[in-house]
Order: C-alpha cells, then sequence, then structure tokens
C-alpha cells in the first residue's frame, strides 16, 4: 500500500472516534454473551443472538487488519496487539466436538477492553513489572502462613481438632484468618480450650494482615507509579519531536522562501569608484584669494 494511503489508514484507526467505537463493540459484545447465558433467551433468540456474533467478530477482523495496515511491522512488536490477535484469531476456528473448548474464548472477547483503554492498560503493564518484587513479598506471606500453620498445629490439635487436626486443615484455618474473615469465631472456639490463643492470632494477623499485605500493596503502587511516570516521559518525548519537527519544517520553509526571494530581486549595480567624482585640485574654490 502506498505510504500516502497507508497513513490516512493510521490516522484513522489512532483516532479517538475508531476507539470508542471499538470499546462500543466490546461492551455490546459482553451484554449480549451475558444474555445469552439465560436458557430462556438462548431458546428464544437464538437466530438473533448468532447474528449478532459473526456482526461482532467480523467487525473485530476488520478492525485488526485496519491496525495491520496502519502500523505495518510495528503492529507485531507490541505485546497487546499480539493478545488480540490471538482472542479474535481463536474465535476464527471451527468448533466442533473436539474443540468445543474454543467457543469459551468468545467469553474471553470482553477483556479486549483491557488492552483497548489505556488507564486499563497501564495498570496492567504495571501488574506485571511488580511480579520479581511481589515475588519476594509473596514469598515472605507463605512462609509466615506456613509457620502459623504448624506452630497452630502443634499448639491447639487437642484444642480445636477441627481447625488445627492436621497440616492441611491448619493451613486452611490460617489462610481464612488471614483474610480477616470470620477469624473471631474460629479464635473463639480455640479460646474455649485455649485462654491465651488470642496471643497467637492476634500476632499473625499483625504480621500478616498488616505488614506483609501492605507491603504487597506498597509494591504495586510504586509499579504503578513507575508506570505512569514512563508513560508520562513518553508522551513527553513525542511532544517534543512533534514541537521540534514542526520547528524544523518551519525554518525550512522560511529558508526557502528567502532562497526564492533571492532569486528574484534584481542583483544591486556596483557604486562607481571612490573619487571619480571628486573635484581635481585644479578646481577647487578659490573663494576669499587676491585675484
Amino acid at each position: 500500500m502506498p505510504p500516502f494511503h497507508r497513513e490516512r489508514v493510521r490516522v484513522v484507526v489512532d483516532s479517538p472516534v475508531f476507539q470508542r467505537a471499538v470499546i462500543a463493540v466490546i461492551a455490546l459484545n459482553g451484554i449480549a454473551l451475558g444474555l445469552e447465558t439465560s436458557p430462556e433467551l438462548a431458546d428464544r433468540h437464538a437466530t438473533a443472538f448468532l447474528v449478532i456474533d459473526r456482526v461482532i467478530l467480523a467487525v473485530f477482523v476488520v478492525e485488526i487488519l485496519l491496525r495491520i495496515v496502519a502500523h505495518g511491522k510495528a503492529f507485531f512488536r507490541d505485546p497487546w496487539n499480539w493478545f488480540d490477535l490471538i482472542i479474535v484469531g481463536a474465535a476464527l476456528v471451527p468448533a466442533s466436538e473436539s474443540l468445543s473448548i474454543l467457543r469459551l474464548f468468545r467469553f474471553l472477547r470482553v477483556l479486549r477492553l483491557i488492552s483497548v483503554v489505556p488507564g486499563m492498560r497501564r495498570v496492567v503493564s504495571a501488574l506485571f513489572t511488580a511480579i520479581p518484587g511481589l515475588a519476594s513479598a509473596v514469598v515472605l506471606l507463605l512462609l509466615s502462613l506456613y509457620t502459623a500453620s504448624v506452630i497452630g498445629e502443634q499448639l491447639f490439635r487437642e484444642a480445636a481438632p477441627q481447625y488445627f487436626g492436621d497440616l492441611g486443615r491448619s493451613l486452611f484455618t490460617m489462610f481464612t484468618v488471614l483474610t480477616v474473615e470470620n477469624w473471631p469465631q474460629v479464635a473463639e472456639d480455640v479460646m474455649a480450650r485455649e485462654p491465651l490463643a488470642w496471643i497467637f492470632f492476634a500476632t499473625f494477623i499483625v504480621i500478616t494482615a498488616f505488614f506483609v499485605l501492605n507491603l504487597l500493596i506498597g509494591v504495586i503502587v510504586s509499579a504503578m507509579e513507575a508506570e505512569v511516570n514512563a508513560q508520562r516521559w513518553k508522551e513527553d518525548q513525542e511532544l517534543e519531536l512533534e514541537q521540534h519537527t514542526a520547528v524544523m519544517n518551519e525554518i525550512r520553509a522560511l529558508s526557502e522562501r528567502v532562497d526564492r526571494l533571492a532569486a528574484v530581486l534584481p542583483m544591486p549595480v556596483d557604486a562607481s569608484p571612490a573619487g571619480a567624482d571628486a573635484p581635481s585640485g585644479g578646481d577647487r574654490c578659490s573663494c576669499g584669494q587676491d585675484p
């Protein structure tokens, strides 16, 4: 495709109106898929749901093709474009009995909102960026959970076998306490036999729910701030490049105008030699001299 036509397609694809239209189609697809889960509606409007599904799929295919035409090879260098391409491509595979699982990919189309909406894309990118820091915090949380489960199983096995009868039950109980959901009931049942058990539960909640979980939140927030700053820096660089290009184009246009004016205007005539029009010594005025 000629560069001129490719540029026109890129302008259309990157325009806010086109992006809003894609978001609207994804939202319509999500609503249709939600309504289709109702057996009564699915039986009554099966043809309508099928037509809507085919039309939306066709819109997605045309959108992907336009983006490929607009951006060329750069389209395949963006991981989010691969995400959209896989989701849309999976929907094109015929769903036979052996490949009926592929029909579930229709419901993944709603996830395309993540790649279309810039804010959501930044959040997911920040989560992936925070994985190295999250790994250490998650390991610390799991070690705390495992240690507390072993201690609880040793201390309260006889007092509360329904919660700490074995290591598996103890792990599940301490995970429940970690979520701070219904933990007072667990603590009260154990404290009925072991009055000092509140020290164990209070210490575990303070260490995990307050310290370690807040550490996880801090790592995620730091990663999101770094992602936002990186995005702002990228936008500033793009704006600076646009301004630099505009200034250089203006300077180039002014230079061309000056060259055209210099070519049109006549060259100035050289002045006469110095002293050519000056009076000679014999012609000097003799005013004031005696005849």
